[in-house]
């Protein structure tokens, strides 16, 4: 049977607190930066995919809308220039 050396447990005691010294800090670091990132993307104006899409739709439809006005004006100064 082996006898535990009391340097080697102290040792290995210290070596393992640490790494679960380091890993809690790796931790840490990594919320706290994700955080931050939140905090910063928070103050952004973005919509959602749906919003973009409706005002994509209303843009089209505007559009749309503007082509036919364009031909109706254009008849419109056709008829006036051919009653002149």
């Amino acid at each position: 049977m082996q006898s535990e050396n009391p340097l080697f447990s102290d040792l290995a005691k210290l070596v393992n607190s640490a790494a679960g010294t380091v890993a809690g800090m790796g931790r840490e670091a990594r919320d706290a930066a994700r955080e931050r990132l939140k905090e910063g993307l928070g103050g952004l104006d973005f919509v959602s995919r749906d919003e973009f899409d409706a005002v994509k739709d209303m843009a089209a439809k505007a559009l749309d809308e503007l082509d036919a006005l364009k031909e109706r004006l254009v008849a419109l100064e056709a008829a006036s220039k051919a009653r002149k």
